[in-house]
């Protein structure tokens, strides 16, 4: 075998030891879980045979007592006693004989107080009566010392009855006339009654014969039998337990047997009791298991094989096309090359026959190659030079748009205090107005795109979802989806991390989005807030499909999705209620198919933002009346022409006297030649930029560096933030409206502290 395998295929010699040790693993693996299984299920057995054992035993004693109960006032009845009491024997035996129906039992005797028999009555010939009174004598025996009525357990011709010995004694001086002993036969129904409660199958056995039981397979009565008698060594009274483990295993049913022993007066250990519990269903069960779980190993093994044939195809594959390009070579063909696919050994093979045939190639075949080289580098340049030309481009978008947007709304904003026609100032405000939402929409995405630690601060729910509406507008125009807002005034502010926040409401948005586009051609998405005992409450309602109630209960669950495969996580909302529940809040959801859905969110009223139901309006910019200029010189430094021109127009018409430098070196000189009394500076220009301005200009004038102003229109980073706040330097965020450029310009020339001095 050995000798075999050293000389097979690369292939086989991997595949081989690959597959012995998998079917080795999963002989294994089935062995353990077979054998785990079933001693799981055996131990579940033995519980159920031990507690059958416990109810047996009980029902048991229940019985006796019932016995005892029943037949305790027959000796007690008039006739009875006015019998005994002459002790007459031929009278007592008239009256059991006549009241044989009346007492139930298979046999009664009369013993009078020195414990001889004075009368007996059977209601079967076949009874032997010496056997009947040797085995029942230690229960009369009992009656006459203590004087109470005894129930025991006897044997008589191979058959099991319950002996129940009650004292006859007189009403008022209580003298012991004699005792009267009931024998009543154990039989069939007993046993089905006791398996019935017990819920195990009952054979009841006397001195290795069957008494009765509750079925009839006389194969399997047997087997009781021997059972029984091999645990004759027993002690009376021991607690029952399975008998050694042992099994009986019949066609299409498996018993795990319990052998228990009656208590009897007599010593008689040949008393006693088999239960059965089978657990053919659990073995049922048990092979279903190990079917599946070789089914599932095989189909796991199938496909393991054919992935480890798929991998050992592909790592010989360099072998083989050095085997065919060796061929190749030797007849002649130099032009032949291996592809180094990997820096293995195969691939360091490649690579010496490689050199090996360039060495035997022309300069022609080397100049192609080099030329083949060439031409993948320079593609391999140009590729690098796209992605380098996209990544600036997306750092540099948000200056490059801020920047027009600060001349378009600065400019519209100044148009509007022209007079102008009323036609021309509708187009103004227009202009305005459009503006302004691009300026918003940039702000929003920005926002909502940088990576922010977590911070909770006082924060307006209607402003969150006022962002969250703008960025989702054009999907749901598009979507042919009509939002509402109903968006409370008097609404306090919530003390929560506001982008955390705000993706959760955009979790929700997008999902009504989705379900509404993909269900209808039109819908509504209605957004409402109020205030419910004490806390904001935000309100999600669609008409879209709505969740059925299955869904429903699992929405929040982690990964959950009703959506196509790769269409969704089933994290939106898993971690919406994660985000929801962190701060204090609730998250909820009803809906019904076809009648939509609603999300309703609770966040607990910041305390310190005002009484529930009183507006709590942010903080406004700090726009105080703006003084004039007065003459006062202010040096503008900027490399937008139309920013130059809108700032100019604006300082101009306030009474500030206005220089302009369209870069850092310029700017500069001019600091350096003249004083101004504010210098409103961009922070990134090319040349020299607004930093590096600063910091020359901090070196040299002290003064003029206290009256900086800073503008930007790019995204305030943390670099940037930590910078402003170290130098106290305040910076104007593009685009600024003219109210706010007009504030800043103020409080820096008049000396007034700006009450956000690190950034506006």
């Amino acid at each position: 075998m050995i000798t075999r395998l050293r000389s097979a295929r690369f292939q086989t010699k991997v595949l081989v030891p690959v597959v012995a040790v998998m079917v080795l693993m999963v002989a294994i693996t089935i062995y353990l879980v077979n054998f785990r299984l079933t001693l799981q299920m055996r131990k579940q057995a033995n519980e159920a045979l031990v507690t059958a054992d416990a109810v047996f035993k009980s029902f048991q004693r229940t019985r006796a007592e019932t016995l005892r109960l029943r037949l305790n006032h027959i000796p007690a009845a008039p006739h009875y006693r006015a019998t005994v009491q002459p002790g007459d024997a031929a009278t007592i035996q008239e009256m059991l004989d006549k009241n044989t129906v009346e007492i139930r039992g298979d046999l009664v005797q009369f013993k009078n107080a020195e414990g001889q028999t004075l009368a007996l009555s059977r209601r079967d010939p076949s009874l032997n009566v010496m056997e009947f009174q040797r085995n029942s004598e230690p229960s009369s025996k009992r009656v006459f010392e203590d004087g109470v009525a005894v129930v025991d357990t006897i044997r008589v011709s191979e058959r099991l009855f319950e002996v129940v010995t009650i004292p006859v004694v007189l009403p008022v001086s209580g003298e012991l006339l004699g005792a009267l002993t009931f024998c009543i036969r154990f039989g069939d129904s007993e046993a089905q009654q006791l398996s019935e409660v017990s819920g195990c199958s009952v054979v009841l056995i006397a001195n290795s014969n069957v008494v009765s039981s509750s079925f009839r397979q006389q194969d399997l009565l047997e087997e009781c039998v021997n059972l029984f008698g091999g645990q004759s060594a027993m002690r009376i009274g021991q607690r029952a337990v399975p008998a050694n483990q042992r099994e009986i295993v019949k066609p299409e049913e498996t018993f795990l047997p319990l052998v228990g022993r009656f208590e009897s007066m007599s010593g008689d250990t040949k008393l006693g009791y088999v239960l059965l519990y089978s657990y053919a269903p659990s073995l049922r069960e048990l092979r279903a298991t190990q079917r599946m779980i070789v089914g599932a190993s095989l189909g796991g093994m199938l496909f393991a094989i054919v992935v480890v044939w798929f991998l050992v195809r592909n790592v010989t594959r360099p072998l083989r096309e050095l085997r065919d390009s060796a061929e190749a070579v030797g007849r002649g063909d130099f032009t032949q090359r291996l592809p180094v696919g990997s820096q293995d050994e195969c691939g360091e093979l490649a690579n010496v026959f490689n050199r090996m045939t360039e060495n035997l190639q022309t300069s022609r075949h080397q100049l192609e190659e080099s030329v083949t080289t060439l031409r993948t580098t320079q593609a391999q340049l140009i590729q690098r030079e796209k992605l380098s030309a996209i990544g600036e481009f997306v750092a540099g978008v948000t200056h490059e748009l801020n920047n027009p947007l600060t001349a378009v709304l600065g400019f519209s904003e100044l148009l509007q205090k022209t007079n102008v026609d009323e036609r021309q100032h509708r187009f103004i405000d227009r202009i305005a107005h459009s503006a302004r939402r691009c300026q918003k929409i940039v702000q929003s995405l920005l926002s909502f795109a940088r990576q922010h630690a977590p911070e909770r601060k006082a924060t307006s729910v209607n402003q969150l979802i006022e962002n969250v509406v703008e960025i989702m507008a054009y999907e749901m125009r598009t979507s042919n989806i009509d939002v509402q807002m109903q968006l409370a005034q008097a609404l306090p502010q919530v003390l929560v991390d506001s982008h955390q926040v705000q993706q959760v409401f955009l979790n929700i948005v997008n999902n009504g989005r989705q379900a509404m586009e993909a269900h209808q051609h039109a819908g509504v998405l209605r957004i409402a807030t109020e205030v419910v005992s004490g806390r904001v409450q935000i309100t999600f309602s669609d008409n879209g499909p709505g969740i059925s109630a299955e869904n429903l209960k699992k929405i929040f669950d982690p990964f959950f999705t009703t959506k196509e495969a790769g269409k969704g996580t089933g994290l939106g909302l898993s971690l919406s209620y994660g985000i929801i529940q962190e701060h204090g809040g609730t998250i909820s959801v009803r809906s019904m198919n076809g009648q939509g859905a609603v999300f309703v969110i609770q966040l607990p009223a910041h305390a310190l933002t005002g009484a529930v139901g009183e507006e709590v309006k942010p903080k406004p910019r700090d726009v105080p009346i703006v003084s004039k200029g007065g003459g006062k010189r202010v040096l503008v430094v900027d490399d937008e022409a139309a920013i130059l021109d809108f700032v100019g127009e604006v300082l101009k018409a306030d009474g500030y006297n206005v220089d302009t430098a369209s870069n850092g070196e310029t700017a500069l000189r001019q600091l350096r030649e003249h004083h101004y009394d504010v210098t409103l500076c961009d922070w990134k220009m090319p040349g020299m930029n607004g930093q590096q301005l600063f910091e020359h200009i901090s070196g040299e004038n002290r003064e003029a560096s206290e009256r900086f102003v800073f503008m930007t229109g790019d995204v305030i980073n943390g670099r940037m933030e930590s910078f402003l706040a170290q130098r106290k330097c305040p910076c104007l965020a593009k685009p600024f409206s003219v109210a706010e450029f007009q504030s800043m310009i103020s409080r820096i020339s008049t000396g007034i502290p700006s009450a956000s001095s690190a950034m506006e």
